[in-house]
């Protein structure tokens, strides 16, 4: 077991002169209709400013996660030692009549609500692959690269075949946000190498299973629905997909005497899991609570051994089957049936 500096954050280059700390703060959970409770703006934004003054500096959201854009516009204006990455997801019903005018009006309302002249990475996501425009839209993408309003860009939740034709087109992704975990290894299945060839860098989510990677589900009864936010119904469906309530319980155990030995959490051990594997330059954390960040620090005091992963070793074939997010996109599908696909028009501002 080898140790780091208790607070040194480990940094990943994206591209050139572009860094990245390898743990990412993932706004989803901060969007409005996510959750229960209404968010405190006031008291987000000194939350994130801690979490960027202890080297986390790096925030993720979308243009269609509504309300947080702005959050986020509200922190740079306090920091300037902040990175934003954000998404451009068009909603499902628009995707016909795409063109160029459309991306780059919401651009620029990406561009206004943070408050900057260019932003630093933006991530493609298209709902239907059934309309084939995502490749003329991923261009149009770049062309704002190139005029000055974008840094960098990057895709999310692709399949091989279907990113393939973007990179073959020539727009130059750095990054692919894709669901990675223990519950979740679908990226094996191609991704991995496929973005690993072409020096694409893969951002993990779900990386804690929405929480329930976790010592708050060890040794737990199923929860009953309604579950407190929109996190935990999608990713007790993967508990599903891995295998059930029991097999989980058999992770969580597992994981549970990994930790023990490193003196760290069930969290830190499925976080430094997905850290590790091959083309991962970061884990995308959905916790905005300065309360979790000692503990989220943890993940850089340690390294998983060849004894931890022999442990693992009878989950390696659990979860969902298929490429990434070819279960979401099931029409009808229980996966589907939690996704909001028109969003963009309910974040209008």
């Amino acid at each position: 077991m080898s140790r780091s500096e208790p607070h040194e954050v480990h940094r990943r280059e994206l591209a050139p002169g572009y860094t990245v700390p390898r743990i990412i703060s993932g706004g989803w959970q901060l969007s409005q209709g996510h959750r229960r409770t209404v968010v405190d703006p006031d008291a987000a934004v000194q939350e994130m400013q801690q979490l960027a003054d202890a080297g986390l500096t790096a925030f993720d959201c979308g243009d269609i996660y509504v309300g947080v854009e702005a959050l986020l516009g509200n922190l740079l204006q306090a920091s300037a030692d902040v990175q934003v990455h954000t998404k451009f997801v068009p909603d499902r019903d628009d995707l016909p009549r795409i063109d160029r005018k459309h991306v780059e009006r919401i651009i620029d309302r990406s561009l206004r609500r943070l408050g900057v002249e260019r932003l630093d990475l933006v991530q493609f996501a298209w709902w239907d692959y059934e309309v084939p425009r995502y490749v003329e839209t991923a261009v149009w993408l770049d062309e704002q690269r190139r005029a000055g309003k974008i840094r960098l860009l990057g895709a999310t939740n692709f399949d091989v075949p279907h990113l393939a034709e973007i990179v073959e087109a020539g727009v130059p992704l750095v990054a692919h946000q894709v669901q990675y975990s223990l519950l979740d290894r679908r990226p094996e299945r191609g991704m991995v190498r496929f973005c690993r060839e072409r020096g694409i860098h893969l951002l993990a989510y779900g990386t804690l299973g929405g929480g329930f990677l976790s010592e708050r589900y060890l040794d737990r009864l199923d929860p009953e629905p309604p579950l407190a936010h929109r996190s935990l119904v999608k990713y007790r469906l993967m508990v599903d997909e891995f295998g059930g309530w029991d097999r989980f319980q058999d992770l969580l155990g597992t994981l549970a005497r990994i930790a023990s030995r490193h003196g760290v959490g069930i969290a830190n051990v499925a976080v430094r899991w997905t850290l590790e594997r091959i083309g991962v330059a970061a884990a995308i954390v959905g916790a905005f609570d300065a309360g979790h960040l000692d503990d989220n620090l943890r993940v850089f005091q340690f390294e998983l051994d060849e004894e931890d992963l022999q442990r693992l070793e009878p989950f390696e074939n659990a979860g969902p089957d298929g490429d990434v997010y070819t279960a979401e996109r099931v029409a009808g599908g229980r996966h589907a049936a939690i996704m909001k696909d028109n969003l963009n028009r309910e974040a209008s501002d």
